[in-house]
């Protein structure tokens, strides 16, 4: 990345601001002003001038930009993020998930396929789950997972760090340090460290060029609609244990065969999370944080096994994220029905609950005066016509948007003229007005 594409890219963004100042009447500050005040009188379950809208937008599709742009080609990626930003003008803004692919690859990541490394450079990023932590191996995690970290889990995620797995127990070493350098300095730890060296610049070089993409959009009058990992909460522990360490057949059969070590993990992680979360700033607080949840649905387990393994773990992480001044947004990524319900034991128009179509009847039915719905369309949308999703959306904002309390997450049509969705987006607004 030459530094005549960042300036270029920066010069672009003085031009673009002028730009909407002019098409607009308004400073570009008014105008987050006002979409942040849209967004957040639905959250806290006033009406607002019309429902808020938000994006579910590749911005491969958009523009000339692949999708392997979010982890090869920084500034490409910053710059097709905010065409179709500033584009279809929604009132919250998504930059995405870039990640430095060139250190991914020099670390020898196992459990992650990306566009342009793994995958060609058209296809959609995937994760591959992997058994981290074997069923023996509980007592190790549960005593100290530091030390697990090193030894077991980081040399099975990255084959760069295979070395480490050679290491001996580290929460025992108490006669010193220069035990360890006869292992430290053989020929795999050189070039486990020349890696980490690599890719750590690889990392820094990417992390400047990305910058604060959400800060930029803000410049240009967007407000972010979520940033995932902020405050340092997270999600359901019982995701982040079942699908980035144990494993989905690990964790399931644990449910059966080792509940009270599967517990005691899931609270640990929440534990340590919760002690260094960080609360919000005066100028940050009422930031809206994502949390994807996917295996609490009434697929991957009971009414019985949800109350006892996930529901608790996701109680406290939403609370927890609340008190330290953020508002989550947790992402019911498929049919969650009526446990939905368990919504209604957390504060009043302090959550944003994200659902599929299949769950918007119901969550409005159980949540409406409660908590703010973000309501998301079927995937099936992607093939539709522009028409036919600013019908959907409409229907929506007829059935459920009375009284507020309502979010619409639009989905684009994968193969359409940007002026046929910026008509779609337009009629979507003008019809969802109180």
């Amino acid at each position: 990345m030459t530094d005549k594409n960042v300036e270029l890219y920066y010069e672009e963004q003085k031009r673009i601001k002028d730009e909407i100042e002019r098409k607009h009447g308004k400073t570009t500050k008014q105008l987050y002003v006002e979409r942040e005040k849209r967004a957040r009188d639905a959250t806290e379950l006033r009406t607002p001038d019309r429902v808020p809208l938000s994006l579910n937008a590749d911005p491969a599709n958009y523009t000339n930009i692949r999708r392997s742009a979010a982890y090869y080609d920084p500034i490409g990626w910053k710059r097709a993020v905010r065409d179709v930003t500033v584009t279809f003008e929604p009132d919250m803004c998504n930059a995405g998930l870039p990640m430095p692919g060139a250190a991914l690859e020099t670390l020898g990541v196992t459990n992650r396929l990306w566009p342009g490394g793994p995958l060609p450079p058209d296809y959609e990023y995937q994760v591959e789950e992997k058994e981290f932590l074997k069923e023996e191996e509980y007592d190790i995690f549960l005593t100290d997972p530091t030390d697990f970290m090193i030894r077991y889990y980081w040399p099975r995620m990255y084959t760069a760090m295979a070395p480490l797995a050679k290491l001996p127990p580290l929460g025992t070493m108490f006669s010193g340090f220069e035990g360890l350098t006869v292992v430290l300095s053989t020929p795999e730890f050189a070039q486990a460290a020349a890696a980490i060296a690599e890719a750590g610049n690889e990392t820094r070089e990417f992390r400047k060029t990305i910058g604060d993409s959400y800060g930029e959009l803000a410049e240009l009058g967007f407000p972010p609609f979520s940033q995932l990992g902020i405050g340092g909460i997270g999600g359901a522990p019982f995701d982040t244990f079942s699908s980035s360490i144990r494993g989905m057949k690990g964790s399931m059969l644990d449910m059966y065969r080792q509940p009270e070590k599967l517990l005691r993990a899931c609270d640990m992680i929440l534990d340590r999370r919760i002690a260094r979360a960080v609360p919000a700033t005066p100028e940050n607080r009422g930031r809206r944080v994502g949390m994807p949840l996917w295996r609490g649905d009434k697929v991957f387990m009971s009414d019985k096994q949800f109350e006892k393994f996930y529901w608790p773990g996701l109680k406290r992480a939403l609370q927890a994220t609340i008190d330290l001044g953020y508002v989550p947004i947790p992402f019911f990524e498929a049919r969650f029905g009526d446990r939905l319900e368990r919504l209604l034991e957390l504060p009043k128009g302090k959550i944003i609950a994200s659902v599929e179509d299949v769950d918007t009847a119901t969550a409005r039915e159980i949540l409406k005066g409660h908590t703010c719905v973000l309501a998301r369309g079927p995937f099936s949308l992607r093939l539709a016509s522009p028409g036919e999703i600013a019908d959907y959306y409409k229907g929506i904002f007829d059935k459920y948007g009375k009284g507020g309390g309502l979010m619409l997450n639009i989905r684009l049509p994968d193969k359409a003229s940007n002026e046929a969705i910026q008509w779609m987006l337009n009629s979507i607004r003008e019809h969802c007005r109180y």
